[in-house]
């Protein structure tokens, strides 16, 4: 055989074994399940502001999920959760850097919901978590039972009220969005059907301790007569609670709240706050960004995950479940 015939030959033979070579490592890569570089999911939250612990804990579930399926994520959110705005500019530039999949607790029920619609015409598999969409859009929907939650709160209440008359004021956070407005539900359709209970209205604190504080300081003042005050997530319910403490009203108002952090535990134990109900937002970071993987792996996935809540009180705080709740293992990731 000539030398021409022979590099012939071995060029055939090398892009042969090239092509072999693809083929073991591209069935290779369909067992593992995944693409062969890390899939980049952009996760995003409704604040990233220090202060709130529930964010903090989800973000350590995100990050956890991460290194044991091997994603690289990215956790983006505007600083506060009423900026509807700065979220939708920042969903605008994840459509523009194309992850492969986007995990998103939506600050607003229905103006995210054409964001979620050009997420899913973009053909970017969409997770919801904490708070939902007016969409058709996402593929799971990853969250507490809001209305259930919600409900909790009306029977504690309504158990810890007596049997007189009760005046019942709800400060919640942000208005229209979809965690709030299912806790409210769940709320008043217990409230609703007692007649011992009148409610006042709902309060929006905007997600402030703060404007919560000035809100039921005012609203303790101006009625004499209130007996109950539900919060609907942390600071809403720490807010209420420093304002119950501030003009000793602890005997005269019942607090029911939601969420867990080191100021509700303080409260609960002080009697200021007489129950709360806790989620597991470590669950919810862990589970969006495992079910996006799963997404991306081509397997299915259930449209709803309900991650749970309980009720925790003054008596049951020490338990060992709870105590995992109220003090999970918030910056693990060394963050």
């Amino acid at each position: 055989m000539t030398g021409r015939g022979m590099t012939i030959k071995w060029l055939f033979l090398l892009g042969a074994a090239a092509l072999l070579a693809a083929l073991i490592y591209n069935l290779a890569d369909a067992l593992r399940g995944g693409p062969a570089e890390r899939p980049h999911v952009i996760v995003m939250v409704k604040s990233t502001a220090t202060g709130m612990e529930f964010w903090g804990v989800l973000k350590d579930g995100v990050l956890e999920a991460a290194k044991e399926f091997d994603v690289e994520v990215e956790i983006v959110g505007p600083e506060r959760e009423t900026d509807v705005d700065q979220q939708i500019g920042l969903v605008e530039k994840a459509l523009a850097d194309k992850p492969d999949a986007i995990v998103l607790a939506a600050t607003d029920f229905n103006r995210l919901a054409p964001y979620a619609d050009r997420i899913k015409e973009a053909g970017i598999p969409l997770i919801t978590v904490d708070s939902a969409v007016n969409s058709t859009a996402p593929r799971s929907y990853i969250a507490t039972d809001n209305v259930e939650a919600g409900s909790k709160v009306g029977r504690k209440l309504a158990e810890l009220s007596g049997g007189g008359r009760s005046k019942i004021a709800i400060i919640s956070y942000v208005r229209d969005t979809a965690s709030q407005i299912e806790r409210e539900q769940g709320v008043r359709a217990v409230l609703k059907a007692d007649e011992r209970f009148e409610i006042l209205d709902t309060y929006y604190s905007g997600g402030d301790e703060t404007k919560a504080y000035e809100i039921t300081k005012s609203l303790i003042q101006q009625h004499p007569d209130l007996t109950g005050i539900v919060g609907l997530n942390e600071p809403s319910t720490v807010g209420a609670g420093r304002a119950i403490r501030d003009l000793e009203a602890v005997g005269r108002v019942t607090l029911v709240g939601f969420d867990s952090s080191v100021d509700e535990v303080r409260l609960l134990e002080e009697g200021v706050m007489k129950a709360t109900v806790v989620q597991r937002p470590f669950n919810m970071g862990y589970l969006a960004v495992k079910t996006a993987v799963e997404v991306l792996r081509g397997e299915k996935v259930p449209a709803r995950v309900d991650t749970g809540s309980v009720v925790v009180t003054k008596d049951n705080i020490y338990e060992e479940e709870h105590q995992k709740l109220l003090f999970p293992f918030i910056g693990m990731n060394g963050d």
